[in-house]
């Protein structure tokens, strides 16, 4: 069946994007509870992005170098699950640390290699990538709706049963999915590290970070702002579920509203404004309904922000080293901008006393990151005429 490919691709992103919605809405809130530090627990979430800067590379590297996205998933989620056990066992900081290090270092790349997968599978099949994506976004807003729900009547003890039921779903999913065949060409790190380190792209990661930095900030930290505002963990799971529900929208949509301009860049400046007008309204938030009805700007930021850079990095490496190319923006995307992010966000928070001080440093961020942008492609379109008069 034609379709078949799609339908388990959905599924799967589907049921793995349930499982991390469990930890990245509830997990900073599990370590609340059990008395860590805004400082500690931004260490916590900072070290999932610092093993990514490593290990979603590396499996993409891998993924390449074996001409395989499947095995690599299946090897990620089942080391997730097996890690999963300690994480949630353990309290103490320093061993919290250390098991947290390792459980993320396989549950990043799943998320990175789905995305790359997707986007081969989308090309194969001559479908939108967002439309296969968009699948990852509503399984993320309905579980943490339920899962706002559900540890709002049982408490954050449950929090794990929750996340073990998703991850082991999804690891019987990821046996049914397909892979996509590769280039032939055989590929090794020296020439992988010559692609990944050109100038033009090193730059381009760099500016879109002071963007991406706020974003992960507000992953981190959103939670903890609706409690302090006086919310609950059902408003916490209602704030993710307007978010990731206007960002499945967006990826839904995508095959129409890509059309309205010509160049993805254009796109991408668009959303950095918006990111900036965003945080600053976060800013001046009293209520968590307040921070409720502003969440679906989540999906006019992050959605078309990601979408359309994702895009970008796509069409500009070779096919040989499309893996490798992606895995490398995702860990500048997520990774390296959640580190930055979330010791920054929790070093602010602890020492003004509150986030809304954090949301509004983010707005000025996010706005100099906007600025990056047009100069970057400004500078591009420059060096493109310059060569055509050459020809």
């Amino acid at each position: 069946m034609k379709k078949q490919p799609v339908l388990f691709l959905s599924l799967f992103l589907f049921f793995f994007h349930s499982s991390v919605a469990m930890t990245a809405t509830f997990l900073p809130s599990y370590f609340q509870e059990k008395g860590l530090s805004a400082s500690e627990i931004g260490w916590l979430m900072a070290i999932g992005p610092f093993t990514a800067l490593f290990s979603q590379p590396f499996w993409g590297y891998m993924s390449d170098k074996y001409k395989t996205v499947k095995r690599m998933v299946m090897i990620c989620s089942g080391g997730l699950i097996f890690m999963s056990f300690f994480l949630f066992q353990a309290d103490s900081f320093w061993m919290l640390l250390f098991i947290a290090a390792i459980f993320f270092s396989f549950q990043s790349p799943i998320g990175a290699l789905g995305d790359s997968l997707s986007q081969k599978t989308a090309v194969l099949h001559h479908v939108q990538f967002g439309q296969i994506r968009m699948w990852g976004s509503v399984g993320f807003a309905l579980t943490s709706l339920l899962g706002g729900f559900i540890l709002g009547q049982l408490g954050l003890g449950y929090l794990f049963y929750l996340f073990l039921t998703y991850a082991i779903i999804t690891f019987v999913v990821i046996q049914k999915i397909s892979d996509v065949t590769a280039s032939a060409k055989i590929i090794n790190m020296k020439e992988a590290a010559k692609i990944v380190s050109r100038p033009s792209f090193l730059w381009f990661l760099l500016i879109i970070m002071l963007v991406t930095i706020t974003h992960r900030a507000n992953d981190m930290f959103i939670g903890l702002y609706v409690t302090e505002l006086g919310g609950t963990e059902s408003q916490i799971g209602l704030a993710w579920f307007m978010g990731v529900a206007s960002e499945a929208m967006i990826f839904m949509f995508s095959a129409y509203w890509i059309r309205w301009f010509k160049r993805n860049m254009t796109f991408v400046i668009i959303a950095a404004a918006l990111y900036g007008v965003r945080w600053m309204l976060y800013a001046l938030a009293t209520e968590p309904i307040h921070i409720i009805l502003l969440q679906p700007l989540h999906g006019l930021t992050f959605g078309v922000f990601y979408l359309c850079t994702f895009q970008i990095v796509t069409k500009i490496m070779p096919d040989e080293f499309l893996a490798t190319g992606q895995m490398v923006f995702i860990s500048a995307f997520f990774g390296l901008s959640g580190i930055i992010g979330s010791l920054g966000g929790g070093w602010i928070i602890d020492w003004t006393g509150g986030a809304a001080a954090m949301y509004q440093l983010l707005g000025w961020f996010a706005f100099a990151g906007c600025i990056g942008l047009v100069l970057y492609d400004q500078s591009g379109r420059k060096k493109d005429e310059e060569l055509l008069k050459k020809v």
